[in-house]
């Protein structure tokens, strides 16, 4: 009886979907403007890494003074982006948006113009709390695209420019702040940006159907057990990617004793794994509940095991970090699914906490590999302290809520996804 009220329901959700589709004049631009939005959001975060030296010189600071800066833009998406998606609840995803990419605009513009390293770190924090919310209401709007039953397909949509940045964005970015300086650097994130906005405005939906909800929806979802395991879920797991990532260089340059020319092409074929990982666990998670976190964090462990005990040789490294990059961001959709089942009525905001978890990943990967060096176990020992924080993820996913059933469906008004699965063995 269930099954059939549930098959009405889903009949319907996909007719209302497919009368709203005529709104969308070209989903793949919609699509695309999407992707572009948070390919200039990570060009500016990943570019920003490659030119600390230049600005830590120009603003007369130290390295690690001048790291304060990366800093304040991870935190600036850990409390910024849930705060703006919260305080913004209301207002119609399109709109959001926008209003997200003048603001990404307006920081970054600032960061050109930062006559200090105390108004970069603002400046940086502010630019910060634009990426969770946009990678939140941009999936939403991806997923009202795509239709019902593509939740990960349209997360995966969202964060395929994010992947795509890491290969040209950051590089391309590091390479225009050393040839024209580190302020042009920010200008040219503007330039990708104001083009971002521009299909943002031409290609967006305008529909009622993408309006906000209350902020107390939003609010309840917090007060949800397992939303909260699945964010320690995320944090702890995705942290090994940057337990490598972090430290490529070292890895290039003291393990395998090669030439510091060869860590652009590691960083690139690295950025390559994640998209291509990306691009398969979109599918993937709107298929299974549970595979494309154990089999993604089940891969991972075997391949840092790989590099620590024969890293130093590059044949063996080289493919293992394609295998990192690709096993770590095939379990990130199914992590936006499972979010979003248990809290279907506040669909941007998990979009907004799964960002949030992925920059705590990233201090927790860096920390911890920076205790295995300074304990003095050597280069390749960053990625047993990855390793012990993928483990503690997928334990506590397999005990805790890896079998759990997703919340109510929300009502009509709000376009989160509902979707179908089969049953797997977590």
């Amino acid at each position: 009886m269930h099954h059939h009220a549930y098959q009405g329901q889903c009949t319907a959700e996909e007719s209302r979907h497919t009368s709203a589709k005529s709104l969308i004049r070209n989903p793949k631009l919609a699509l695309f403007a999407l992707a572009l939005g948070t390919f200039a959001i990570g060009t500016g975060e990943f570019g920003s890494n490659g030119i600390i030296q230049l600005f830590a010189s120009d603003l007369e600071v130290s390295i690690p003074v001048a790291t304060y800066a990366i800093t304040a833009y991870a935190f600036g998406v850990m409390i910024g982006s849930p705060a703006i998606t919260l305080l913004a609840a209301r207002v119609n995803r399109r709109t959001l948006l926008l209003g997200l990419i003048v603001l990404f605009l307006a920081g970054n513009a600032l960061s050109a113009l930062a006559p200090n390293l105390a108004l970069l770190i603002v400046f940086r924090f502010v630019a910060g709390s634009v990426q969770g919310a946009f990678f939140g209401a941009g999936a939403v709007v991806a997923a009202y695209v795509y239709g019902p039953g593509k939740g990960g397909k349209a997360f995966a949509t969202v964060m395929g420019g994010l992947t795509v940045a890491t290969v040209v964005g950051s590089p391309l970015g590091t390479f225009v702040g050393q040839s024209a300086g580190w302020r042009t650097m920010y200008w040219a994130v503007v330039a990708i940006g104001l083009a971002a906005g521009a299909a943002l405005v031409a290609w967006l939906p305008r529909t009622d159907d993408l309006r906000g909800g209350s902020i107390t929806g939003e609010l309840a979802a917090l007060r949800r057990v397992n939303v909260w395991l699945m964010v320690a879920v995320a944090a702890f797991g995705i942290s090994s990617i940057f337990a490598v990532y972090t430290f490529i260089g070292p890895f290039i340059t003291d393990a395998a004793l090669r030439d510091a020319s060869l860590i652009p092409i590691a960083l690139a074929i690295f950025g390559l794994g994640m998209a291509a990982g990306n691009h398969l666990g979109g599918s993937v998670a709107d298929r299974y509940v549970n595979r494309g976190l154990t089999w993604g964090y089940g891969g991972v462990l075997v391949l840092l095991a790989l590099i620590g005990v024969a890293g130093d040789n590059l044949a063996v490294l080289l493919p293992c970090l394609f295998g990192v990059g690709a096993t770590m961001m095939f379990a990130i959709p199914t992590i936006q699914v499972r979010l979003t089942a248990f809290a279907p009525d506040a669909p941007a905001l998990m979009g907004a906490l799964n960002l949030a978890a992925l920059n705590l990943a990233n201090s927790l990967g860096a920390i911890g590999g920076a205790i295995t060096l300074d304990v003095g176990w050597g280069t390749l020992s960053t990625v047993w302290a990855g390793f012990a924080l993928t483990t503690a993820g997928l334990l506590l996913y397999v005990v805790t809520i890896g079998r759990a059933k997703p919340a109510p469906v929300p009502r009509p008004g709000n376009p989160a996804p509902r979707q179908e699965m089969r049953a797997d063995p977590a």
